[in-house]
């Protein structure tokens, strides 16, 4: 019998592998909205920072975050052909939907970018709730339990981040934190995850989504 019924998962850093861009890009972003280049030799630090720690390090106030996060988007699509799944994402996403789970995906990403890196396999997701502010996933969240009428003690949320985590605890969620993406795996043990995933291997084990691993 599997645990649940619907898992929401992030997208970059969890599903796509995107880290490489935001570092490429992140010099540029930081230029045109007149922030702190990042400083790469303290990158291992920052990665088991929270996103406001992040923002006070690079001097990034609140109120410019929604022009670098439409910034990074455009990006990312004038260079969507380099970012991919990793591997094995896809093999998990369609045992998972073959298994009649349903999918769904909250990102601060587009819509369009997320489909686009997807492809085909966009056709799996119920549900997707893009363009969230980097604070607003908890409403998202909301909206996919709403849509899908799900029990809350049926739902698993799956990302890369602190804020993931602190937003599906907010709703009282499980979450399921990846070691692979943007966060170190120490910072994201450290808001006490139901399920830690060393690997993608790993996830669909516990996910129970035989993918011939």
């Amino acid at each position: 019998m599997r645990h649940y019924d619907l898992l929401i998962f992030d997208f970059d850093g969890t599903l796509a592998d995107s880290f490489p861009f935001f570092l490429e890009v992140f010099d540029t972003l930081a230029d045109a909205h007149h922030f702190r280049r990042l400083d790469r030799s303290r990158l291992e630090e920052l990665r088991g920072a929270d996103v406001p720690q992040i923002m006070r390090h690079v001097g990034l106030p609140r109120w410019k975050l929604l022009p670098v996060a439409m910034h990074f988007r455009t990006l990312m699509a004038q260079s969507i052909g380099s970012i991919r799944l990793f591997d094995g994402v896809p093999d998990v996403l369609r045992s998972a939907a073959a298994d009649g789970v349903l999918l769904a995906i909250v990102s601060s990403n587009s819509e369009a970018n997320v489909r686009a890196v997807l492809g085909d396999d966009a056709r799996l997701f119920a549900h997707f709730e893009c363009g969230a502010a980097l604070f607003g996933k908890r409403r998202r969240l909301r909206r996919v339990l709403q849509g899908t009428g799900v029990a809350d003690e049926r739902v698993l949320c799956v990302g890369d981040e602190v804020r993931d985590i602190d937003a599906a605890h907010a709703e009282g969620l499980d979450f399921g934190a990846v070691g692979w993406g943007y966060a170190r795996p120490e910072a994201l043990r450290a808001r006490a995850p139901k399920l830690m995933f060393g690997s993608v291997e790993e996830m669909a084990v516990h996910l129970g989504c035989p993918v011939g691993y």
